[in-house]
């Protein structure tokens, strides 16, 4: 079965290739290889493109949504057929973009050095690592690595707590309370107040019977409850939790639907509020792995596998498929300044998003980097175009806190190494702190 997967996608990347219309010579704008720079090696955290959602119309889905949803494509939880196009589309764009800034040939055909694809276990990441590949790489045979059973969680990929005591508690209760200001997380729900209401007026939850029965809560009251375990992912109780599990559906429903007033269930919603309803979805992100404490603890093994790959010999093309927690926590580790994407619903860690880091030399052989998360827009997912040249994907500069960059916006090796080391030993730094403080309280 996995080899007829394989020939499948292999095939679709051909086809893909050979009906799409000649790209243009050159890329422009943020596309652009500096004049005097050389690309020299390419790094991608990825999150999964399209899937149908996490629970299927006989859940807590099917139950308090009174419009009929999407007929998916693929099972729960797994890739669509829309999410391996697009993704296949991805790669393509990246077939073309590094054979003209030289990091590859044509036709390339690497040794197993030059490219390593690596994927979480579950079924969406390994396929969309599989589509994109076979886009990049048409006439080559790449292995994705996997190295946990199917749907379930690679260690690398997995943003458990590695530590976390009732000190740290209290310290990573306080960080997520303020992103509510200071109103708490009180705060943080009047904050999404109006986007709850839109979804459930969309949704029909309000007329909804079981809905009503308070089964699955009320969506206007403030029952936020966090949880954290060690050795466990973040995960928390109540209306952020509920409104998520919805409004996650909702957007993949958007973009595989092409009819705009049955992906809303029959009403007309403009974009902004595409991105109201999508911004149930980021609170959450932030709540469980954006905040300083928790991203540099749930990061940890991503943190320290980007640090190898960068400096991996011979390595010119690193692929990693995860999800938005990966993105999120990764983003949030290496304190990135905060950042609204364009032409996106979702504008934090949108679906198929990647966290990409080139490294290149100028003249004097100085190497430098250049990151941004690249994306897909609304309109190219939604219309399932074709990536070249003409029409790329959307690059997003990304900026550190304290961070310096040059004149073309580009990091210095070093300056990106320093940083990537201090957040991994930040992980042992907190441990230590923590159980000091936890050891001396209890000697007093």
């Amino acid at each position: 079965m996995c080899k007829i997967i394989k020939k499948a996608i292999g095939l679709l990347a051909i086809l893909t290739w050979l009906i799409s219309p000649a790209a243009a010579e050159s890329f422009e704008g943020a596309w652009a290889v500096p004049e005097g720079y050389q690309v020299e090696r390419v790094f991608m955290l990825s999150r999964h493109n399209i899937r149908s959602p996490l629970s299927d119309g006989d859940s807590m889905l099917g139950k308090i949504v009174s419009g009929k949803w999407f007929d998916w494509s693929s099972p729960s939880g797994e890739l669509s057929v829309r999410g391996g196009l697009l993704e296949t589309s991805m790669g393509q764009f990246f077939r073309k973009w590094t054979e003209q800034a030289g990091l590859f040939p044509v036709n390339y055909q690497p040794d197993k050095a030059a490219v390593r694809f690596y994927a979480n276990g579950y079924q969406r990441t390994q396929t969309t690592a599989r589509f994109f590949a076979a886009g990049l790489l048409p006439m080559a045979d790449i292995t994705v690595e996997c190295h946990a059973p199917l749907n379930a969680m690679d260690e690398i990929f997995k943003p458990r707590l590695r530590f976390c005591n009732d000190r740290y508690r209290v310290d990573v209760l306080a960080q997520i309370a303020g992103l509510g200001g200071t109103a708490g997380l009180n705060g943080l729900h009047a904050d999404q107040l109006d986007a709850l209401e839109l979804l459930m007026d969309v949704t029909g939850m309000k007329e909804n019977a079981v809905y009503q029965s308070g089964e699955y809560g009320n969506l206007l009251e403030n029952d936020l409850e966090i949880i954290l375990k060690e050795g466990s992912s973040p995960d928390l109780k109540g209306w952020l939790k509920t409104a998520t599990s919805v409004a996650d559906a909702m957007i993949m429903q958007y973009y595989e639907e092409p009819d705009d007033r049955k992906a809303a269930f029959g009403h007309e919603l403009t974009e902004d509020q595409w991105r109201m309803i999508s911004g149930i979805v980021t609170a959450y992100g932030e709540v469980l792995y954006s905040v300083p404490l928790v991203a540099v603890n749930a990061a940890h093994p991503m943190l320290e596998t980007i640090r190898n790959e960068l400096t991996a010999k011979g390595r010119k093309f690193s692929f990693y498929c995860g999800h938005d927690s990966n993105l999120a926590s990764v983003i949030g580790a290496l304190d990135a300044e905060d950042y609204t994407l364009p032409e996106a619903i979702e504008t934090h860690t949108p679906t198929g998003a990647k966290l990409m880091l080139v490294r290149l030399t100028d003249a004097g052989g100085k190497a430098w980097y250049d990151v941004s998360l690249v994306y897909q827009s609304v309109r190219q997912m939604r219309g399932a175009e074709i990536l070249d040249a003409a029409n790329p994907p959307v690059k997003y500069a990304i900026r550190f806190k304290n961070v310096q960059v040059n004149e073309h916006g580009l990091v210095a090796e070093n300056d990106l190494l320093k940083l990537l080391d201090e957040k991994i030993d930040a992980l042992t730094l907190l441990k230590e702190e923590y159980t000091t403080e936890a050891a001396e309280k209890d000697a007093a």
